[in-house]
């Protein structure tokens, strides 16, 4: 108990937080208007964010103790309890999953026409599992929520998606529920290893012997490494975007693929610490072929929700290179990266299909000259591209100078590479603007003129505007939530004794079998 700070609050925060979602999709039910139901759906998700708010001014910055923890008997025969709380690492990611949630109901306010009331029930769904996975803090929970999200996000792709949306969602299924499966057998072994709980911080506090960690690094690491996705696990992930409706997409890049990092930093790094410093090399290995091979198949792209999904395998590289390098400006990095590309990749995504809907076209090479014909996406498209590509005073700059800083403290070539891949993303970000916004208008915009963003539009995309210089200026206000807890991972990772040798681990496997 001495890890955690129990709930001071006069009422269950996390609990209200994880569960508004769920009654209100049940409210939605009962609705049979479709204003009604979009609506309905604002103020669901607007409610979560507020809700939300409390847990900010009153967390505890200098600790790295969970807080606002509750915890309840549910199977207490088999060691369950109904056990939730947040530490540094899992604030930011209630705050942005909750903006996220609300703007991905705003930007299909008129882009879904057709079963609008099962859409938003998919949408409040998938936000409540969500929630869920980042306050959960027992396995049983945890899987339940890591499984809930599944099935709503299947359905956005496969019912609302583009022509190749049946083939798209099959893939995304298999391929997270393998992962998943995978997990959920390290979780037993967990189980009955670790005394029949599933208490994830008991479970976090024990030694496990190195074949053992082994084994389950492994079986964890299928579920993450598919979920990031890291290369060479990442080809569901364009077509999944590339067919998913626009609000599928952003939670699909804003929040679903960090619960792959979230699952390392929460589980894999605490837990079997002998197993992360074997598989470092690999990894950081990994790591920079999804940075190179990330950004150079974008210049080869064609469709522009393709190449910011492909745009996604690169940055991702970014941040697992961040997390295991396994130092204080390293991990950091990768935790403030993925709030980064939360914010930037969902704001592409928005602007993409902002411009769907008026040009009904994907093709790069349908655009051209838009900065003319649309001042004002030009201007504001050029402020996501900046911050993609890391300019100073954004919350690129800051993400990925944490993770070079700490790749090069590991490596100077994997330093080196990494500040390669940043080259290759200004590239490839740069011409794409060159190519949509500058040369020749498209003939066809010439006799049916673009209209530019509306108010809705506007206000969309303000928050996250203001998120890319608010971190981009001053990073500390979202650092000093995770320091401590970061410090104390380090220490837990650290802990870990040096495996990094091929023989020693045929050895341990072959005496483990």
């Amino acid at each position: 108990m001495e890890n955690i700070i129990l709930n001071q609050l006069n009422y269950p925060v996390l609990s209200v937080i994880v569960f508004l979602p769920v009654i209100g999709s049940l409210l939605i039910l009962f609705l049979k208007n479709n204003n009604a139901i979009r609506w309905a759906a604002l103020i669901v998700t607007t409610a979560v964010f507020l809700s939300a708010l409390p847990v900010l001014s009153n967390f505890d910055k200098t600790t790295y103790k969970m807080q606002f923890v509750e915890r309840y008997p549910w199977i207490p025969s088999w060691g369950i309890n109904y056990f939730v709380g947040i530490d540094g690492i899992s604030i930011l990611f209630i705050f942005l999953t909750a903006l996220l949630s609300i703007l991905s109901v705003l930007v299909s306010w008129r882009a879904i026409g057709t079963k609008v009331k099962e859409f938003h029930i998919a949408i409040l769904t998938m936000e409540a599992g969500m929630l869920g996975v980042f306050v959960s803090l027992d396995f049983l929970l945890f899987y339940i929520f890591w499984e809930a999200m599944l099935i709503p996000m299947f359905l956005l792709i496969g019912v609302w998606g583009g022509s190749q949306r049946i083939y798209a969602a099959i893939k995304f299924f298999l391929y997270t529920l393998v992962g998943s499966v995978l997990m959920l057998a390290g979780i037993v072994v967990l189980y009955f290893y670790g005394g029949k709980t599933l208490d994830i911080l008991a479970l976090s506090s024990l030694r496990y012997p190195v074949q053992l960690q082994l084994w389950l690094f492994l079986a964890f690491f299928a579920a993450f490494a598919v979920k990031v996705p890291m290369f060479p696990f990442h080809t569901w992930l364009p077509d999944a975007h590339t067919e998913a409706p626009t609000a599928g997409s952003v939670i699909l890049a804003g929040i679903l693929i960090k619960m792959g990092a979230y699952g390392f930093l929460r589980f894999s790094m605490p837990m079997f610490p002998d197993a992360v410093k074997f598989f470092t090399g690999p990894l950081l290995l990994l790591s920079i072929i999804a940075i190179i091979y990330g950004a150079l198949v974008c210049l080869a792209q064609k469709d522009l929700k393709r190449l910011i999904a492909y745009s996604s395998v690169s940055h991702m590289g970014f941040v697992t290179l961040g997390l295991f390098a396994l130092n204080q400006q390293g991990v950091e990095g990768g935790i403030l990266q993925m709030i980064n590309h939360g914010i930037i990749t969902g704001a592409f995504f928005l602007m993409v299909g902002i411009i769907y809907e008026r040009t009904h076209t994907r093709v790069i090479s349908d655009y051209g000259g838009f900065a003319s014909a649309v001042p004002w996406y030009s201007g504001i498209f050029i402020i996501f591209t900046l911050a993609s590509i890391g300019l100073p005073g954004t919350n690129g700059f800051i993400g990925e100078f944490l993770i070079i800083l700490g790749a090069f403290k590991v490596k100077m070539l994997t330093g080196a590479l990494a500040a390669a891949g940043i080259i290759l993303s200004a590239g490839y970000m740069l011409w794409l603007y060159q190519r949509v916004f500058f040369e020749k208008l498209n003939p066809n915009y010439e006799h049916h003129p673009l209209t530019d963003l509306n108010l809705r539009e506007v206000l969309i995309l303000t928050p996250l505007i203001i998120l890319v210089f608010w971190i981009g200026i001053y990073p500390d206000a979202f650092l000093s939530f995770m320091r401590p807890s970061v410090t104390h991972l380090i220490e837990q990772a650290g802990s870990g004794a040096e495996t990094n040798n091929l023989a020693q681990f045929i050895k341990e496997i072959l005496g483990w079998i």
